[in-house]
């Protein structure tokens, strides 16, 4: 007697689907969680914990879990803010994946945000390995800034469509804003320079780079008042050429966020470089460069997506 072989039933499998606003809504979280460890990273430099934990991956040689102790907790809380990051990363990725309509682009976008923390995990363990040495230090900061840059351009991107982007403002002011770009970049780095010669390298044992810090400081002031002066420039063009509201509004509170980024650099340098400061300047820093960038994005312009109501779940064959 033949066998006859049950019949099956073809399940279907919902897939969750976002709006572009939703997924606006998670690449603004992972932009917010980036700024964020950014500003507590420099929260264990300045409270002499960066070596709270002396080993990586693990806190001690045998063990994961930081001891009670102040600076190792506080370096072990910093590593568990990382993977929070990793997970609002990984939210951004897999959002990108569902978000109706899907985008390529954003796709692609969201990725570097996990090669980029995957590339600081790496060199915050080898920071710690080389106990902090200035270089590393560093690095770790401008790979930071080059995370939220990658942030901001995902978070903009995920509110246009994908059509080719038109000019509002004239090209002199284009080449302008990618001057400004540049020069913020150089504020950052001379400003990681000034750090690493500072006083504040994360624990008392850590070796400072070789240069007088009067000498970079003059430096890093330098970089920030030609900053400064090309941004009013910039400001004063927007005006004689009649640029967009939106794009004047940008240039004002860059200009705005700089006078006042300035201001708390020379106070914590004639009070004797106080930690509270420092961590205001360092997210004045993180303020400042995404601002630069927010205007740099302004001068182009793309519809917004088709408003679609939200779409809670899609339906595939098994």
């Amino acid at each position: 007697m033949a066998l006859i072989a049950p019949s099956r039933t073809i399940e279907h499998v919902r897939l969750p689907r976002l709006s572009p606003r939703a997924y606006q809504r998670i690449t603004l979280v992972a932009l917010v969680a980036l700024v964020f460890i950014i500003v507590t990273g420099a929260a264990v430099r300045l409270t002499g914990s960066g070596l709270g934990c002396s080993d990586w991956p693990t806190c001690e040689e045998n063990s994961l879990v930081a001891p009670l102790e102040y600076h190792a907790m506080i370096e072990f809380v910093n590593r568990m803010i990382t993977g929070l990051v990793s997970a609002a990363v990984i939210v951004a990725v897999l959002g990108s994946l569902v978000r109706q309509p899907r985008r390529r682009d954003l796709t692609w976008w969201s990725l570097g945000l996990v090669a980029g923390v995957i590339g600081q995990i790496v060199l915050g363990g080898l920071t710690v390995l080389f106990e902090l040495r200035p270089p590393f230090v560093i690095a770790h900061f401008i790979l930071s800034m080059v995370l939220v840059w990658n942030a901001v351009v995902l978070h903009q991107r995920g509110r246009y469509a994908s059509v080719p982007s038109m000019p509002v403002v004239t090209p002199n002011v284009r080449t302008l804003s990618r001057v400004l770009v540049v020069a913020a970049s150089a504020v950052i780095l001379t400003g990681t320079i000034v750090t690493g010669t500072g006083p504040h390298g994360g624990d008392e044992t850590v070796d400072r780079l070789s240069f007088a810090l009067d000498t970079v400081a003059r430096v890093h002031s330098a970089a920030v008042w030609i900053f400064l002066a090309l941004t009013i420039v910039t400001l004063v063009v927007l005006r004689k050429t009649g640029a967009p509201t939106s794009v004047d509004r940008h240039a004002r509170l860059l200009v705005g966020a700089i006078v006042v980024q300035g201001a708390i650099g020379y106070i914590q340098y004639f009070t004797g470089v106080p930690p509270w400061l420092v961590i205001l300047h360092v997210f004045g820093s993180v303020v400042i460069w995404v601002t630069v960038l927010g205007f740099h994005l302004s001068l182009r312009a793309r519809p917004l997506e088709s408003p679609t109501e939200p779409l809670i779940e899609q339906t595939v064959p098994a």
